[in-house]
């Protein structure tokens, strides 16, 4: 694969890169020297795993695996604990965060280009603490406050003290895993930025922030943000409204259920989030899409490109509905193996059942 192809490889992934010439020197450089390039990303454990935090995860990190690049995925059960996640309780946490690793080798994530890291095992380290005040010392306590959008959190004096320290740790966690790329959600900018802001003072780096799409919730969109990128992390899929989100181990009951109920205007392109599974789910683990439609009505319609479809759709050549059931069993096979792992599985099994009588706290 050459520099350009693998450059365009994880341009498919990131939404937002900065920069993309940073990127591009960090690939040749990492070429050049034979040298391990790592990227990485962090996810609280709490509640059940959404298709966007499972399948479209699995896509763009097998994307950057793809490309050359070492994950390093750290299951972030501290900072779940900081941000009150099941009321604090670690070993709670730490439960969801095995089921975690569970789903993602089911889902077909590259685990041979992949690292599990615990932030657990990291916080053992003096070094790391170390490294988190010296980041704390950097701002005023204002600019972390600014960050709050990363753990869910509206900007304001009222976050816990706990949570103004889980920036300066996520900052900490970018050095400390020698993660030259900050391959996250675009929910997570602010505090990629607030990185490549402190890095240069304190003797590291400035990770090339990658963030990739937000995959939008299936209910009507509501948002008050007027810029696109607030509104886009506004409208995100949310494990606190479950209808709005497919889960991993969904039935085909389930995903049919949801998919009924879900926001899709007729000839309506933006903020459409069927629109949007068939962008970054359908058409990046299949070939073709086909919609069965009655002969009366025109009979089937197949699709080879999302462009294609998006057009159509745009056109109001294809009703909502008919795209909706056309979308129930690509879901259900992708899916299966999930499923199918938290039933033969006996310890994932185990895990499933308890995270499901777990209350999620905010």
């Amino acid at each position: 694969m050459t520099l350009d192809e693998r450059l365009a490889l994880i341009e498919e992934v990131g939404e937002e890169i900065v920069t993309k010439d940073q990127l591009k020197k960090l690939l040749q450089e990492a070429e050049e020297s034979g040298q391990q390039l790592n990227a990485y990303d962090g996810f609280e454990p709490s509640g059940q795993m959404h298709i966007a935090q499972g399948i479209l995860r699995a896509i763009n990190v097998n994307k950057l695996t793809k490309a050359g690049i070492h994950f390093k995925m750290l299951v972030a059960d501290w900072h779940a604990m900081a941000n009150n996640k099941y009321d604090g309780d670690l070993e709670k946490i730490q439960t969801v965060g095995k089921y975690f690793i569970e789903v993602w080798k089911a889902a077909g994530m590259d685990i041979d280009n992949v690292e599990f890291v615990w932030t657990s095992d990291m916080v053992k380290d003096p070094e790391y603490w170390l490294l988190v005040m010296k980041i704390a010392r950097t701002n005023a306590i204002r600019r972390f406050v600014r960050t709050a959008e990363i753990m869910g959190r509206e900007e304001s004096m009222d976050l816990t003290l706990a949570q103004l320290i889980y920036p300066a740790m996520q900052v900490a966690d970018i050095f400390l895993l020698d993660a030259k790329i900050a391959q996250l959600g675009l929910d997570q900018r602010k505090v990629n930025m607030l990185a490549r802001e402190v890095g240069p003072q304190l003797g590291y780096w400035k990770p090339v922030s990658v963030s990739h799409h937000m995959l939008l919730g299936l209910g009507k969109p509501v948002s008050d943000a007027e810029d696109a990128k607030s509104r886009a992390i506004q409208l995100k899929m949310s494990k606190s409204k479950p209808d709005t989100a497919i889960f991993m181990t969904d039935s085909r009951e389930d995903i049919q259920r949801k998919l009924a109920k879900a926001w899709c205007p007729e000839g309506v392109i933006e903020e459409n989030p069927i629109l949007e599974y068939c962008k970054y789910i359908i058409f990046e683990t299949r070939e073709s899409l086909t919609i069965d439609r009655d002969e009366k009505f025109g009979g089937p319609l197949t699709y080879t490109s999302y462009e294609d479809l998006e057009k159509s759709f745009g056109a109001s050549e294809v009703h909502p509905m008919d795209l909706k059931n056309a979308l129930i069993e690509p879901l259900h096979v992708l899916l299966k193996p999930i499923r199918e792992h938290f039933k033969q599985n006996q310890e994932a099994k185990k895990l499933l059942q308890k995270v499901r009588s777990l209350n999620v706290t905010r």
